[in-house]
C-alpha cells in the first residue's frame, strides 16, 4: 500500500477541479445580483448600514461594493474591477460588474460539460479583440475646430453619465456646471484642483460653482468681526505658525525669586508674539491663514491693522489656495516679502445658508473651481457629491480622448450582432463560445429594461432587428419604453468608457476561470489565496 503524504498542515481547507470553478462562478453572479437593479435611468438605489449605524444611499456599482465588504476571495475580483474603472474612467462601475458576472454565466453550462477553460480564455481574449476593433471603428469623433459643438458634446456626456443618478431631474444644471469647472482648469485637468463642499439646507438648485478657492469660516476670536470682509487686489500670507500666546509655555519650568523678574519673563512672551506679528504686518499681505490656530491677541492686532486672519484652515484647503494663488507655505515669520505671498485679484466672505465662506477669485497661479453643493439630507448631498465625481471623470476622460458612443445599451448590442456574425464564419468549439460572449453582451440592454419595468424580451427582439438592418446606433429609450437612435437622443458616451469595461470585465473573467483550486491557510482565519494547482490537483 502506498503510503500517505500529507503536504499541507492539518486544518486546511483545500477545494478544487470543476465543483470548484463552478462555485466561484456562482459567487460572482450573486455580487453582480447586489448591484444589477442600480443600471440605467430607472436604477433604484441601494441603503447600505455599516457597524457604527452610518447609513450611506448610492447607486454606484463601485461605492456599494467597497461598502458591502465582499470576503469570498473570486468574488472580490470584480470589486477589484469596480473600483479599477472608477479610479481610470470614474463611470461604468456597475456595467463592467454586470458584463464579468454576464461572461461567466454565459460560459458556465461549457465548463459544466468539461470544455477546457483555456479553451474559453482563448475565445474570449478574440471576442475583446474583435469588440474594441468595432467601438474604435464606429465610434464618432468630436470636432475639435468648433469650440460650441465641443462644449454641447461634453454637456450631453455629462448629462448621460448624471441620468441614472439621484440628481438626474437637475442634470442640466449639473451637466452645464461640470463642464465649466474642467474647462476652468489647465491643461493636465488635475482633479484635485476641483473643490466640492456640501452645505446642508436649501434646495438643489442654489448650488453654484466658484471660479476660484471656498472654504468655511473657520473658528474665530474675539475681534474677528472688526476685520474687513472683502480686499481687491488681495496679497495672501500662508503660514503653519500658532500665534498664540500660550505656544511658548509649553513644558517650562522657571525659577524666580521676585516679581520684577516674572515681569521680564511675561513681557519677553509678548515681545515674540508681537515681533511675529509685526513682521508679518509689514510683508504687505492683507490676508493671513494659518494651518495653527491663531489666538485673541493676534486676531484684534490683525482686525486693528485691517488685516483679516483664518487658522486652522484645513490642510487641503492651505495646499489649494497655495497652488491657485502662488506663493508658499512658510513656518517662520522671518524674512517675509513679496516673493512668499499668494495672489488673487478679489478676497470676500459670504454668507451661503447657515454657513460663512471665505472666497478667493481670479487666482493669478493656477486654474482652480470648488462647487458649492446645496441640498437637503446629508446622504442626498453625499451622493450628489459621488454623482458629481462620476460626471467630472467623464468629461476629463472626454476631452483626452475624443470619441463618443451611443449609450442605452446601443454599442452592446451591435457588438453583440459582430460577435455572432464572426462566430458563423469559424468551426469548432470556439462558435459556441463567441455566440455565449455575444448572448452576455446583451445583459445591458436587458438590465435596463428590466429596471425600468419594460419588457426585455419585446424591446430586445425590435433591437435585434434594427440592429441587423445594420441601424447600429440603435438603443434602448427609456421614456418612451421603445427604441429608439440613442445617437440622436444624445445619450452619449465616451468610447473609452465601453473599451475599458470590456477589457476589465474580461481580464476579471479570464482570471477567475484559470482559477482551479483555493487552498484556505487554517492559521490566517479564513484569509484564501487562489493558487492553481502546483503539485496538487490538475496542473493548468
Amino acid at each position: 500500500m502506498q503510503p500517505q503524504i500529507i503536504l499541507l498542515k492539518e486544518g486546511t481547507d483545500s477545494s478544487q477541479g470543476k465543483p470548484q470553478l463552478i462555485s466561484n462562478i456562482n459567487a460572482c453572479q450573486t455580487v453582480a445580483e447586489a448591484v444589477c437593479t442600480t443600471l440605467g435611468p430607472r436604477g433604484m438605489d441601494k441603503l447600505i448600514v455599516n457597524q457604527n449605524g452610518k447609513g450611506t444611499i448610492s447607486n454606484d456599482g463601485a461605492t456599494i461594493l467597497n461598502l458591502l465588504d465582499v470576503v469570498h476571495p473570486a468574488a472580490k475580483t470584480l470589486v477589484d474591477i469596480a473600483k479599477s474603472q472608477d479610479a481610470e474612467i470614474g463611470d461604468g462601475t456597475t456595467s463592467v460588474v454586470l458584463l464579468a458576472a454576464e461572461f461567466l454565466k454565459q460560459v458556465k453550462p461549457f465548463i459544466e460539460e468539461g470544455v477546457h477553460p483555456r479553451i474559453i480564455i482563448t475565445a474570449f481574449r478574440k471576442a475583446i479583440k474583435i469588440s474594441t476593433d468595432k467601438i474604435n471603428e464606429l465610434s464618432v469623433k468630436i470636432e475639435k475646430n468648433d469650440p460650441q459643438k465641443v462644449r454641447s458634446t461634453l454637456e450631453e456626456c455629462a448629462a448621460t453619465a448624471l441620468n441614472s443618478k439621484l440628481i438626474h431631474q437637475q442634470k442640466e444644471l449639473f451637466s452645464k456646471m461640470v463642464v465649466d469647472a474642467v474647462l476652468m482648469l489647465d491643461e493636465l485637468l488635475p482633479l484635485n484642483m476641483i473643490g466640492i463642499k456640501k452645505i446642508s439646507g436649501g434646495a438643489l438648485e442654489d448650488s453654484n460653482l466658484v471660479a476660484g478657492v471656498a472654504f468655511k469660516k473657520t473658528f474665530s476670536y474675539a475681534g474677528f468681526e472688526m476685520q474687513p470682509k472683502t480686499y481687491s487686489p488681495c496679497k495672501i500670507a500662508l503660514l503653519n505658525i500658532e500665534l498664540e500666546l500660550k505656544a511658548e509655555r509649553d513644558n517650562a519650568e522657571i525659577r524666580v525669586d521676585n516679581v520684577a523678574e516674572y515681569q521680564k519673563v511675561v513681557d519677553t512672551e509678548w515681545k515674540i508674539l508681537y515681533d511675529k506679528l509685526e513682521k508679518i504686518h509689514k510683508s504687505g499681505a492683507n490676508v493671513v491663514l494659518s494651518k495653527l490656530p491663531i489666538g485673541d491677541v493676534a486676531t484684534q492686532y490683525f482686525a486693528d491693522r485691517d488685516m483679516f486672519c483664518a487658522g486652522r484652515v484645513v490642510d487641503e484647503d492651505l495646499k489649494r489656495t497655495m497652488k491657485a494663488c502662488g506663493g508658499a507655505v512658510i513656518t517662520t515669520a522671518n524674512d517675509m516679502n513679496g516673493a512668499v505671498l499668494g495672489h488673487c485679484e478679489k478676497f470676500e466672505e459670504r454668507q451661503i445658508g447657515g454657513e460663512r465662506f471665505n472666497i478667493f477669485t481670479g487666482c493669478t497661479n493656477a486654474k482652480t473651481c470648488t462647487f458649492i453643493l446645496r441640498g437637503g439630507a446629508e446622504q442626498f448631498l453625499e451622493e450628489t457629491e459621488r454623482s458629481l465625481h462620476d460626471a467630472i471623470m467623464i468629461v476629463r476622460r472626454m476631452i483626452k480622448n475624443d470619441a463618443v458612443v451611443a449609450g442605452g445599451g446601443a454599442i452592446e448590442m451591435e457588438l453583440s450582432k459582430t460577435l455572432r456574425e464572426h462566430s458563423r464564419s469559424i468551426a469548432g468549439k470556439e462558435q459556441l463560445i463567441l455566440g455565449a460572449i455575444a448572448r452576455a453582451l446583451e445583459v445591458i440592454p436587458r438590465q435596463l429594461c428590466d429596471n425600468a419595468g419594460f419588457d426585455a424580451t419585446n424591446i430586445l427582439n425590435k433591437l435585434r432587428q434594427k440592429h441587423h438592418m445594420g441601424k447600429y446606433w440603435f438603443g434602448v429609450d427609456i421614456n418612451n419604453e421603445d427604441i429608439a437612435d440613442n445617437l440622436e437622443s444624445n445619450v452619449w458616451e465616451p468610447a473609452i468608457v465601453k473599451a475599458n469595461a470590456l477589457v476589465a470585465a474580461c481580464e476579471a473573467a479570464c482570471l477567475i476561470l484559470s482559477v482551479d483550486q483555493t487552498i484556505k491557510s487554517p492559521k490566517s482565519g479564513g484569509e484564501a489565496s487562489h493558487m492553481p494547482g502546483r503539485g496538487m490537483g490538475r496542473p493548468m
